[in-house]
């Protein structure tokens, strides 16, 4: 037991440490727990044979919960209203489409069914929470409110339907009967049920936590762990009545942040620190999950369908569903670009491949191609973009690129 806990603290600090050193260089640091992940693994020094997929799933749903929590309580009432509108076009028919774009190429690709590449369109449709908040708010970047919140608000609430889209798919898959009109409308009771009792929970989780903060009065070094009981109680809950616990959760950080009472600064801080360790946790788990001498075998098509996300499907998706929210050219290019992938998809390929279908691991590995790609480039040029579309805090907003 001692030798284990060994390992865990050491792999934590030695991560917390190359923080500075990865920002110093601009490095994705999301990509360097991943190879922490790796080069512990049974190709890597560390020489570790891990394969639990379902341990994977089941860690990795509580590190996403308390890095949705981290972000929910970090977020502005405010700023969540004023990007209310494109947020929820990307999160809601933009995943829809990316996954329909993305789906399309896999199936053309590597000669799949249509089914199957739809599967493989909706786990990689979502942009990521932790990866976009990493990113935007530890990476000095000074975007405009709007594309800035609309990336971090989409990122926090895409979740739900990226989930029902893999959840349903991975059922037409493993039946065999094909895709048709009654087999996804048979589906939409589930959409309703993730994101209505997500939304019911999640709001009235973060409302009776609030008001129950501020009748309390609890010593200011409780309300942390207050808020993590409460939090993880609604998450827990909601997934057990059938809702989406990570909308709950992120929506149960927002209300507490915003409603009542303000929580102390210290909780604010206590939920940031144990976000970063959720982050290295689950990073390094799904890097510990790979086994880098199998990804040559799906390197080519991975950069393929990478390609086929970041610059065709993520901006057409954009575009298309930005049309109503008015919002600048350059915003939308920013937005479309940055198409952040991270742990939430890795994590949803997981699902397919425990279950009894014909999804194999080449499935996850492919996933995780695109996912060390998206990191890679969007990390190195998240800072880079904002600069040549002139959204780095260097224009001002009501210049002529503002209407």
């Amino acid at each position: 037991m001692l030798h284990i806990l060994l390992l865990i603290s050491a792999t934590i600090a030695l991560s917390i440490m190359l923080i500075p050193l990865s920002s110093r260089f601009r490095a994705p640091i999301l990509l360097v727990f991943l190879a922490i992940g790796m080069a512990l693994g049974e190709d890597g020094p560390g020489g570790i044979e891990f394969e639990d997929f379902a341990l994977t799933y089941s860690a990795g749903s509580i590190c996403l919960a308390l890095i949705l929590l981290s972000g929910g309580l970090d977020t502005r009432w405010s700023d969540v209203k004023a990007a209310a509108l494109p947020a929820g076009l990307l999160a809601g028919p933009g995943v829809v489409l990316t996954a329909t774009f993305v789906g399309l190429a896999y199936s053309l690709l590597l000669g799949a069914s249509l089914a199957e590449g739809l599967l493989f369109g909706a786990v990689v449709s979502s942009t990521d929470a932790a990866a976009t908040f990493m990113s935007l708010r530890h990476g000095g970047i000074r975007l405009p409110q709007r594309p800035r919140q609309t990336l971090l608000v989409e990122s926090g609430v895409n979740d739900p339907v990226a989930i029902f889209l893999t959840i349903s798919l991975v059922e037409i898959v493993d039946s065999g009967s094909g895709l048709s009109l009654n087999a996804l409308a048979g589906a939409l009771p589930l959409l309703a049920s993730q994101l209505g009792l997500g939304l019911l929970t999640g709001l009235a989780g973060g409302w009776l936590a609030s008001s129950l903060l501020s009748w309390l009065r609890l010593p200011a070094g409780l309300a942390s762990p207050f808020l993590l009981a409460t939090g993880l109680a609604t998450f827990s809950g909601t997934g057990l009545i059938g809702g989406s616990g990570f909308l709950a959760v992120y929506l149960f950080g927002l209300v507490v942040a915003n409603h009542g009472a303000k929580p102390p600064q210290r909780a604010i801080h206590f939920h940031e620190g144990l976000s970063w360790i959720a982050q290295i946790c689950l990073f390094v788990l799904l890097g510990l999950l790979v086994t880098p001498s199998e990804l040559g075998g799906v390197a080519a098509s991975g950069l393929i369908l990478a390609g086929a996300l970041i610059l065709i499907a993520r901006p057409l998706a954009v575009f298309a569903c930005l049309l109503p929210a008015r919002m600048p050219w350059r915003e939308q290019a920013y937005i479309g670009w940055m198409g952040m992938r991270g742990s939430v998809p890795i994590f949803l390929a997981i699902f397919p491949v425990v279950s009894p279908g014909p999804i194999t691991p080449v499935f996850f590995d492919l996933v995780f191609v695109i996912v060390v790609i998206s990191l890679l480039v969007h990390g190195l040029t998240a800072g880079v973009s904002a600069h040549m579309l002139g959204l780095d805090g260097r224009q001002d907003r009501n210049g002529p690129d503002a209407g």
